[in-house]
C-alpha cells in the first residue's frame, strides 16, 4: 500500500489530474488520496519554485540582449497577467494549468517567489480538495 501512496504522490508533483484518478484506481481512502496528492503538489510547488530561479540566473548568464523589439500583440498569458496579477497566475493558473506552469510563468515575469510560492500552495490544496470530492461522489454515483 505504501507503494501507491508513493506513487501517488509521485504523480502530484507534476499533475494533480494524473495522481488523483490513480488513487481512485488503486483503491485507496479519499482521505489518504487527498493527503498523497496535496504532499505531492506542495513537493512539485517548491521544486518547482527553487530550481525556477536557479534556472532562471543561470540562463540570463549566457544570453544576450537583443537590439530588435517588434511590437507584438500580447499573447494569451500576458493579458491573463495584466488583468489578474500574481493571484491570477497562482490561484487560477495552478487550478487550470497545474502549479509547474504557472511557476514558470510567473518566474518568467520576475513575480516574487515567496507570493508565487502561497498562491500556487493555494491553488494545489484547493485543487486537490476539489477533484478529490468530485471523485469520491462520482464513484458513489455507480
Amino acid at each position: 500500500m505504501i507503494y501507491k501512496i508513493l506513487t501517488v504522490a509521485a504523480l502530484a508533483t507534476f499533475e494533480i489530474y494524473a495522481a488523483i484518478p490513480a488513487g481512485f484506481a488503486f483503491k485507496l481512502n479519499p482521505f489518504v488520496i487527498f493527503g498523497a496528492s496535496a504532499i505531492g503538489g506542495l513537493l512539485g510547488v517548491f521544486v518547482v519554485a527553487y530550481l525556477g530561479d536557479k534556472i532562471k540566473n543561470w540562463l540570463s548568464k549566457f544570453r544576450k540582449p537583443s537590439a530588435e523589439h517588434t511590437k507584438k500583440e500580447p499573447g494569451f498569458i500576458l493579458k491573463i497577467w495584466e488583468k489578474y496579477g500574481v493571484i491570477g497566475l497562482g490561484l487560477v493558473g495552478t487550478i487550470t494549468v497545474g502549479a509547474p506552469i504557472s511557476i514558470g510563468v510567473g518566474v518568467g515575469f520576475n513575480v516574487p517567489t515567496n507570493k508565487m510560492v502561497f498562491w500556487c500552495c493555494l491553488g494545489v490544496l484547493i485543487r486537490c480538495t476539489v477533484f478529490t470530492t468530485i471523485g469520491h461522489f462520482g464513484l458513489q454515483l455507480f
